[in-house]
């Protein structure tokens, strides 16, 4: 490898490859612990909520 030889795209490709990976690491981190289990599962079915009606025009 030939550091010396590397353009400025490649030194940007190489600092969006490992800010990418902390990121993923990061949330890895943050979704597979333990502790944070019960807050992750009170939101469990927030997609799936849809009391709330929303007002599209629709004709009544």
């Amino acid at each position: 490898m030939d550091i010396e030889a590397m353009s400025a795209n490649d030194w940007l490709g190489v600092f969006f490859v490992l800010v990418s990976a902390i990121g993923m690491v990061a949330v890895y981190y943050m979704v597979f612990r333990p502790a944070n289990k019960a807050a992750f599962e009170s939101q469990r079915s927030m997609a799936l909520d849809d009391e709330d009606h929303i007002n599209v025009g629709e004709k009544r």
